[in-house]
């Protein structure tokens, strides 16, 4: 199930893949963090308690945040994590897309 947070301009829309499960206290703060911080990012909730290999990689280690394919948080989340992973990835993607 994708949880879609916020809008922005395609070409310049960010992936974050956030790993949680039902019950989880932190994984609710983050999923607060995420409401504020990943605002201009599509936000995809990935439940590890539905696929096995996903239960046995993350069992201990949600949440766990994945922006654009690359693993910036878990645990307990900083504010200002999400947002400044998700700003570099973009930042990123706009200087590709530049010298394109």
């Amino acid at each position: 199930m994708a949880l879609t947070i916020g809008s922005g301009r395609r070409r310049h829309k960010v992936l974050v893949e956030f790993y949680t499960r039902e019950g989880c206290h932190l994984c609710d703060e983050a999923e607060e963090l995420l409401r504020v911080e990943a605002k201009r990012a599509r936000v995809k909730r990935i439940d590890i308690d539905r696929d096995e290999r996903l239960h046995d990689r993350y069992h201990i280690r949600i949440p766990v945040i994945v922006v654009d394919g690359r693993e910036v948080a878990e645990g307990r989340i900083a504010p200002g994590t999400i947002r400044r992973a998700v700003r570099r990835a973009r930042d990123s993607r706009w200087s590709e897309w530049r010298r394109a």
